[in-house]
């Protein structure tokens, strides 16, 4: 099928959420504290509706159940991959995940959660949490009873552009002042193990300290990432990561560049700038899905896109 699938993002409250998604991307968020747009989603949590074309109306979930010749059949009951852009006004919780055989076990068969980030912008201060200084499971369980947390976490300084990938068993959190457009596994598993001693509506959000313990890597284990790019004749591609559950490429256009669709899908994502793909207007804040075979498609404008697929 040679048909962009245009997706309608989800949008979430948080605790931690501001209202730069209305701002920077003209979404209409549901109050000043959305936190997360869910841009390509098929997750039960928050299931993108497809925006117009042979599909309007009809979930991702339901399109892929459906329609798995338009993602190169590739098996699996769940949509593999999800995009999506966070704003962090305050800090999220120091969290970790599990990967895909703790989750299978421990939280019914779900996938696991392996995560990588795209810093959009940041304050000039601006930091992250990823990783710890433990070296044993047990020195980690004593600084957490201690509730050592600054001797515990490790804190580094961001800036626009940066690029991480958060492996299941990593301790991480987005600190505030922080967009980020994050590229996961379909899943919506989070360990939290420390939160400020935050309140929500009076009480204590819910740590996971057990769970957590069980699947933080120790010690801590740096991740390394891809410097690759292509240089074209109007755009650069730069490839952020591949791993075994997806590639991230960051794409910037300036004038007009053909490209090729070889992939059983790809995910795009207008971080920047306006153009067409192939005679259609896309602008920043747009999000939407190549399927299978569709082939060569022509990108053009001054626009950047973060691009990912398996």
């Amino acid at each position: 099928m040679r048909e962009i699938i245009m997706l309608q993002p989800v949008l979430k409250e948080m605790i931690w959420g501001g209202s730069r998604l209305r701002e920077e991307f003209h979404y209409d968020i549901p109050c000043d504290h959305t936190g997360e747009c869910w841009a390509v989603s098929a997750h039960k949590n928050g299931d993108c509706m497809i925006q117009d074309g042979t599909f309007q109306g009809k979930s991702l979930s339901w399109l892929w159940q459906n329609h798995r010749e338009l993602f190169g059949n590739v098996e699996g009951n769940e949509f593999p991959l999800l995009v999506k852009i966070i704003d962090a006004k305050t800090d999220l919780s120091i969290q970790v995940h599990p990967d895909d055989e703790y989750a299978r076990v421990h939280e019914d068969g779900a996938l696991g959660k392996t995560e990588c980030w795209y810093i959009l912008d940041c304050d000039e201060d601006a930091t992250i949490v990823i990783g710890h200084n433990a070296s044993s499971k047990e020195e980690l369980k004593d600084m957490i009873d201690q509730k050592k947390w600054s001797e515990l976490i490790k804190f580094r300084k961001i800036s626009k552009g940066d690029f991480f990938q958060i492996n299941p068993g990593t301790v991480h959190a987005i600190k505030g002042g922080t967009l980020i457009l994050e590229t996961q596994q379909s899943s919506d598993i989070t360990y939290r193990l420390y939160d400020y001693d935050r309140l929500q509506n009076g009480k204590p959000r819910e740590l996971h300290l057990e769970k957590s313990i069980d699947v933080i890597t120790c010690p801590h284990e740096e991740v390394m990432i891809s410097n690759q790019n292509t240089n074209l004749q109007h755009a650069v591609v730069y490839e952020l990561i591949s791993c075994k559950y997806y590639t991230v490429e960051r794409v910037v256009v300036n004038g007009r560049e053909t490209f090729k669709q070889t992939e059983p899908f790809m995910l795009f994502s207008v971080i920047d700038g306006s153009g067409m793909i192939d005679n259609r207007k896309v602008e920043k804040g747009n999000h939407f899905i190549l399927p299978a075979n569709y082939g060569d498609y022509t990108v053009e404008g001054d626009l950047e896109l973060i691009v990912s697929y398996l």
